[in-house]
């Protein structure tokens, strides 16, 4: 047994006290990823309520369940902070990427409680994977829900797109790893290499508007 719960309360106790002493931004970055390391264990339970419910093999549960569970407890708080802060548009990318890194950090601590850290290699795989994987989603999120927002009509429809999006991704990213062989090493570098690319694009169009 893990004792989540417990291992959360050890990591989230400094975050809570440097609350007491950050102002403005930092508190609320500190903030989301202590909240993205709280939906990380609420997704953890509620995959295993639903793993238990329809009778699911770790297969099953971790290609169909656990990508719908996860994103949408990474979705949620974002979405509610947007629609109660309406925040500018440069914002939104920090805060879906923060509760993202948030749930990324605090899946990896849980999977080393209860898997040992004696091999560095496939950690440092799981490292650049499963939390590059997050990140993406987080990047994804952010950069999706900036644009539409931007439009009154796309708003709903956009929305749930961009969570259908996640969602896809984070279940093709887990089919891939599970597949063993070539596929699983495809799917270890398959997040790394779309933040690449998107990095890449970024700079492309900053150096764009800054040379028109």
């Amino acid at each position: 047994m893990s004792y989540l719960e417990n291992i959360l309360v050890c990591i989230g106790v400094p975050f809570l006290l440097a609350l007491l002493f950050v102002k403005g931004k930092q508190k609320e970055y500190l903030g989301f990823i202590l909240c993205g390391m709280c939906c990380c264990l609420l997704a953890a339970y509620v995959t295993s309520f639903f793993m238990a419910i329809y009778g699911a093999d770790a297969l099953v549960t971790s290609v169909e369940i656990t990508p719908v569970c996860e994103e949408i407890l990474k979705f949620l708080p974002f979405l509610l902070w947007l629609l109660i802060f309406e925040p500018q548009q440069e914002e939104i990318l920090s805060v879906a990427m923060f509760i993202a890194i948030g749930f990324a950090t605090f899946e990896n601590i849980c999977y080393l409680a209860e898997n040992g850290a004696q091999n560095f290699y496939f950690l440092f795989l799981r490292g650049i994977a499963a939390g590059a994987m997050h990140l993406c989603g987080g990047i994804a999120a952010g950069y999706g829900i900036g644009f539409v927002f931007q439009r009154l009509w796309l708003r709903v429809i956009g929305t749930i797109g961009i969570l259908g999006f996640c969602i896809v991704f984070h279940g093709i990213y887990n089919l891939l790893v599970t597949a063993g062989g070539t596929w699983q090493r495809c799917g270890y570098l398959f997040p790394v290499i779309c933040i690449m690319l998107v990095y890449i694009i970024r700079l492309l169009r900053n150096h764009l508007l800054r040379n028109p």
